[in-house]
């Protein structure tokens, strides 16, 4: 896996996410944390499109009471996982 690219912002207050869809590569991946967890949300087109790409960090989702709310194929990731994650990666990228 080449690289993780991390959004925290929801995709209503930032393009943060869109640009980051633009230059991922193929066997890169997503982490959704804090409010990027809100474009996981089922029904949406967004949803859809992280499918199998994305995961969100699962204290961030029950922090915002969204843990039955998610898009099918979003894997929900705790800490340990998230760190097992970032240090699988050649390289880790914030999107803000």
């Amino acid at each position: 896996m080449a690289t993780l690219h991390l959004i925290n912002k929801s995709p209503g207050s930032s393009d943060a996410l869109t640009a980051c869809l633009r230059v991922m590569a193929e066997g890169d991946a997503i982490v959704l944390i804090e409010d990027g967890v809100y474009a996981a949300l089922a029904g949406g087109d967004t949803a859809e499109r992280l499918r199998g790409v994305a995961s969100a960090l699962e204290a961030d989702v029950a922090a915002r009471g969204l843990q039955s709310r998610l898009g099918n194929g979003i894997e929900q990731v705790d800490d340990n996982d998230f760190v097992e994650l970032c240090t699988r990666c050649d390289r880790v990228m914030s999107w803000f």
